[in-house]
This record gives structure tokens, C-alpha cells and sequence, in this order.
């Protein structure tokens, strides 16, 4: 192996699920490389049924729908087979700490199989990424302005360096928006399945959730019907005054219209 002296078997991996919590969620695809020692490689792709419905905005994100999986195996019935290609083997893959692992661990647990992701040496190339390229203010004049920053965390240096590396980036990428909305949007997408700035309700198979607490995942008719002063409660609480504007008009009858979504328009996964 030129670029990895490896002493054992190491497997790049990548899943897609249902969704983004490793508890309640399931994988759907799931694609991996085992890499050996001697150069040997094994490249294996399994597409999953997993038993729950498929959310729309999780369609719209990798394009697998209910009807593709519908007579697809469960992870059940192909765990010892993934569990083997995985067995004894390093781990790697873009982000894996975040939901992949987790994930993998959770659907093994399901089946009474111990899949620990910390007991195995783990090669994030995202990690390696942010390690050699720095993403502060420093490294940004550094990279546009082709000089060092003097008197970092001077909030008058630093205010002034922010001036001159947007500038320099407006320079070195002549097809960046320069109408603002334009540029509001490129640089802060909205996730059109959250309804409120703080995320507090999001759409989910069509149906209005709450998305924080206890009752996270439930969604708010149901909630409504279990527990009448829910809504009242947030309108008294702690929340954004565009959360509480929801609950308002969720109470006066007012229901918000599902969000209109291509999967141009639809979250990425991180």
C-alpha cells in the first residue's frame, strides 16, 4: 500500500440513512473497501430495506426511495456478512465520527452484535483535512492575501484583515454573487424542512414535528391530541419569536404548507 503502511485490513466506508439521528435511524446503503496489506482490495455495496419509511427530505438528499428498498434484505439479515467484511479491520472514510460510525454501531446493537467503532484505529480524512488546513483568520491571509497576520485576536487587526480577505476572495473568485440575496444564499442554506430559525419544527414525511425534548420526533397533531397545553407552553417559554409565531397559528388553526423541495434545494449531508 503506497500511501498507508498498513499491518492489517483497513475498510473505507460510507452510508446512507434515513435520516441523521444514529438512535431512531436506519442505513439504507451502505459501501465499503477493504484495503489489504499485500494490496489486495474488496469492494462490497449493500442496499438496505429499513423497515421504517424513508423521509422525504432524506429522498431528496440521496435519491433512494421506499419502493427501491421495499424487497431489498434488512441489516438483520446481512449483519454477519457486513459484520465479517468489517472484522479485525481498521476503519476509514469523510466524516465517520459524526453519524457512519454511530450508526453502524446502533443497527449491530440491534441485532445483539458488538460493533465498537473506539476500539478500532480510525482514518477520518476529514480530520486530516482540518488538521493541515487551518481555517482561521490567519490561514485565510495567509492563503488570499499572501502575508502574515501581526496582532491576531486585536479585535481592530482582526477586523481589518476580515475587510481585506473578503476582498481578496471577491478577486480570487470572479463567479462569486455580489448581489447580497444572492450571496446570503450561497453562503447560508436554509434547510427547507426546518420551519422556524432555531429549528424548534421541521417537516418530516409531510407531517409538522416537534424537534427538540422529549417529544422530538412526535409530530404536532399527535402531540396536540396527547398534550393540549404543549403549544401554550411554548408560546409562555423560552423560544425564538418565530417559533412561538408557529405555535400561535398552529392554535388559531393556521397550518403551515409543506415545503416545495428538489434535491438541489435540500440539506447535504456533512
Amino acid at each position: 500500500m503506497d500511501f498507508i503502511h498498513l499491518d492489517k485490513p483497513l475498510v473505507i466506508f460510507d452510508v446512507e440513512t434515513t435520516g441523521l439521528n444514529p438512535a431512531t435511524d436506519r442505513i439504507i446503503e451502505l459501501c465499503a473497501i477493504r484495503l489489504h496489506p499485500d494490496g489486495r482490495q474488496y469492494r462490497k455495496t449493500w442496499l438496505l430495506n429499513p423497515t421504517i419509511p424513508i423521509p422525504l427530505e432524506s429522498i431528496a438528499i440521496h435519491g433512494i426511495t421506499d419502493d427501491l428498498v421495499k424487497t431489498k434484505p434488512t441489516f438483520a439479515e446481512k449483519a454477519q456478512e457486513i459484520f465479517a467484511f468489517f472484522r479485525d479491520c481498521d476503519i476509514g472514510g469523510f466524516g465517520i465520527s459524526h453519524l457512519d460510525i454511530p450508526i453502524l454501531e446502533e443497527e449491530f446493537a440491534r441485532v445483539n452484535m458488538n460493533f465498537n467503532g473506539r476500539a478500532r484505529r480510525q482514518f477520518d480524512a476529514l480530520r486530516i483535512y482540518h488538521r493541515r488546513e487551518p481555517r482561521d483568520l490567519s490561514a485565510a491571509v495567509r492563503f488570499y492575501c499572501k502575508k502574515e497576520l501581526t496582532d491576531a485576536h486585536s479585535a481592530e487587526n482582526d477586523t481589518e484583515a476580515t475587510l481585506e480577505v473578503l476582498k481578496a476572495q471577491f478577486n480570487t473568485y470572479p463567479d462569486l454573487p455580489r448581489n447580497p440575496d444572492e450571496l446570503d444564499a450561497y453562503l447560508n442554506p436554509r434547510d427547507p424542512f426546518l420551519l422556524d430559525r432555531e429549528g424548534r419544527f421541521r417537516w418530516l414525511d409531510g407531517q409538522i414535528t416537534i424537534n427538540f425534548g422529549r417529544k422530538k420526533g412526535k409530530t404536532v397533531r399527535d402531540v396536540i391530541k396527547e398534550d393540549p397545553n404543549y403549544l401554550k407552553w411554548i408560546l409562555h417559554g423560552n423560544f425564538g419569536r418565530d417559533t412561538k409565531q408557529i405555535a400561535q397559528n398552529i392554535l388559531n388553526g393556521n397550518w403551515p404548507e409543506p415545503p416545495s423541495v428538489t434535491p438541489s434545494s435540500a440539506p447535504v449531508k456533512l
